[in-house]
């Protein structure tokens, strides 16, 4: 038996360690390959992360493995590394972190070549001199993170390519994260002239093998460059010599789904790995990025004005306590002013639907849906009402279920609401919504955003996909419907959220022209996320922000790990949570600057029919966090009818 070798394998299921089976004679068996391995009455894919020649200790029978998958390794040493790391890191198996990084058929994105568009310049842009400045730094500085911060519609795109395409002239290897890749239809263009037959796009309309085929071709090394949204982050290049992350702020970059990774931690972990830099940048950076500025960590590169020649937005901002419907006088004056000129229009609203909120104004009764602690939203078009988190319909009621008056109302507005407003003050004008509920595929939306670029469309009404990095050259009004949407919500985020969506949203006005208008409807005008991007105070948002987290001991001052159990029992889901509040208050008293938050309901205590019941440990530090989370993972995850959610620095509390 001398010549038997062994294999240790890491399977996507929730185990502490991997698992060692023997390695039939014959069977060529390397790292990182897939591997079909038995396990129970099961057989299950696993990852190769050794072979040896050394038989593990312990008196037990050592199963051999069923088939090798692959021909050559999916992973190389480096995956490996990366996926340890996220294993310790995000509370993860080893083999969950490695299937989270394999393109897959429920993941974010997958990786697939597209075609060329002609028309598109193929040279490099001339640059202005903060453009050159920036990315001369990139190319020559001796920093690791480089944060490029400039005003929308200031060239960021451009700076980005140029540091990639000297990257890759050097021959080390580009990454270039986008926060949708649906959005991304005229940089993927662009890039794919500039950089002929090396690029690979990050999309999901493609099979399982064709992901695989790419992620070998990158591999191989036949790729220089890919592109495409979060988990692009996990190119199996070797060495990669530049991350690069545009719109730094987004959530999306964010999992929302165990392991809950952030494409921004682990791009700097894979650049302290392979010695390469990370750049990212935005109009409105995370407070996060934003604190690692102020204190020199990252290198800030500025660039303070718009390369086309158009002038920053005028911004009003109007109050709606005074206004009745959805659209203001201001609003509605504004538009007409524009659309004479034969100019455009965006409506930007963050809420689909025609309404959310069913009440009676007899007994109070409000109609939430039975499953979610949320209200049900009506949607006109259809005759329903539907909640946005599980799904749930049901139809709309001419009188209150609990007192049977008739007295029963409908307050708020979604987009379809606007849509039939717009109808009614405009009628000849061509409109166009884009919402989740409108856009049924890619296809539609590419042909909405086409439309809307070459003047077929004079009115666009949409929720947040429009309000990301799109470059339209005759908008020249932007109406913020509600600014308020974010700001209502319980999350210490609420209000970084709301000023960087009035300042993202207001930057797809007047981007080629001096005549930009944005009008913000908000019934909190004095409120200092609203005041402060009106005004385009964005240092001024910053620090008032960043006192406010300090004195109350949140991030970026203070680490949050968020643990969160949820079950169909609401005595069962309390029961655990208080058992692990115990457990922490027990383990924290030998850990300095350390606390135990909690427990206490989710601010949105159901889903789905499931009970939420949240704790949040706080630290300065991780490793506390990091120890904490790993011991009640392993302390109470065999309560089988509560499942455990953690979450590193959770960008929400929700």
């Amino acid at each position: 038996m001398s010549d038997c070798r062994y294999a240790e394998i890491a399977c996507n299921i929730p185990l502490g360690k991997p698992l060692t089976y023997a390695v039939p004679e014959g069977l060529a068996c390397e790292l990182g390959q897939r591997v079909q391995v038995p396990l129970g009455s099961r057989k299950i894919t696993g990852y190769v992360i050794s072979v040896s020649s050394v038989k593990p200790k312990g008196e037990f029978a050592v199963k051999e493995l069923h088939r090798v998958i692959d021909a050559e390794p999916v992973f190389g040493p480096g995956e490996i590394q990366l996926a340890r790391w996220m294993s310790d890191f995000y509370v993860c198996s080893l083999g969950e972190a490695l299937a989270m990084m394999l393109p897959g058929g429920k993941r974010d994105t997958a990786a697939g070549s597209f075609d060329a568009d002609d028309g598109i310049a193929e040279q490099p842009r001339d640059l202005s001199s903060p453009q050159q400045e920036a990315v001369q730094a990139i190319k020559s500085g001796n920093d690791q993170m480089y944060y490029l911060h400039g005003v929308t519609g200031s060239g960021k795109t451009e700076v980005f390519l140029q540091a990639a395409e000297h990257m890759i002239g050097r021959g080390e290897p580009v990454i270039y994260l986008v926060p949708e890749i649906s959005l991304t239809h005229q940089l993927a263009r662009e890039v794919t002239h500039r950089f002929q037959g090396t690029v690979a796009l990050m999309h999901s309309a493609m099979t399982g093998s064709q992901r695989l085929h790419e992620w070998m071709r990158i591999k191989r090394g036949e790729v220089m460059l890919v592109i495409g949204a979060r988990s692009a982050v996990f190119a199996p290049f070797e060495r990669p010599g530049l991350i690069i992350i545009d719109e730094e702020h987004e959530n999306s970059y964010k999992s929302g789904s165990h392991p809950r990774y952030h494409a921004r931690q682990v791009a700097l972990k894979r650049m302290q790995l392979s010695g390469g830099k990370l750049v990212m940048g935005s109009a409105t950076p995370s407070l996060e990025a934003w604190r690692l500025q102020q204190e020199g960590v990252m290198k800030r590169l500025e660039l303070p004005d718009r390369i086309s020649g158009g002038d920053m937005p005028d911004i009003q901002v109007v109050d709606l306590s005074v206004s009745e419907g959805p659209l203001s006088r201001e609003l509605t004056e504004s538009m007409r002013e524009v659309l004479e000129r034969g100019k455009q229009v965006i409506l930007f609203l963050n809420r689909r639907g025609f309404s959310y909120f069913f009440h009676c104004r007899s007994c109070g009764y409000e109609m939430h849906c039975p499953h979610c602690s949320v209200s049900l939203t009506f949607h006109r078009k259809t005759g329903i009402m539907r909640c946005h988190y599980c799904g749930y319909v049901r139809r709309p009621e001419d009188a209150c279920p609990e007192c049977s008056s008739l007295d029963v109302g409908y307050s708020g507005f979604g987009t379809e609401m606007v849509e039939k407003e717009v109808e009614q003050k405009f009628p000849r004008a061509r409109k166009l919504r884009v919402d989740t509920d409108s856009v049924k595929n890619r296809e539609f939306l590419q042909d909405a955003l086409r439309k809307v670029r070459e003047g077929e469309v004079d009115i666009l009404l949409g929720t947040q996909m429009i309000a990301k990095g799109l470059n339209f050259p005759h908008v020249e009004l932007v109406g913020i419907v509600l600014a308020d949407s974010s700001l209502r919500l319980p999350d210490f985020r609420a209000q970084e959220r709301t000023f960087s969506l009035i300042t993202q949203v207001s930057g797809r006005a007047g981007r080629f022209s001096s005549a930009g208008k944005v009008i913000v409807q908000t019934y909190h005008p004095e409120n200092p996320a609203v005041r402060c991007a009106a005004a385009g105070d964005l240092p001024g948002f910053y620090q008032q922000e960043l006192t406010v987290r300090e004195s109350l001991g949140f991030p970026p001052y203070k680490r949050f790990c968020r643990i969160v159990m949820r079950g169909k029992d609401k005595a069962q889901v309390e029961k655990a949570a208080g058992k692990a509040a115990d457990f922490l208050q027990h383990r924290l008293t030998s850990i300095e600057d350390a606390e135990v938050l909690g427990p206490s309901p989710c601010p949105v205590e159901r889903i789905a029919g499931n009970w939420r019941e949240q704790l949040i440990i706080r630290s300065s530090r991780i490793p506390p966090l990091l120890s904490c989370a790993h011991a009640v993972k392993k302390e109470l995850s065999s309560a089988s009818k509560v499942y455990i959610e953690i979450d590193i620095d959770p960008l929400s509390l929700m």
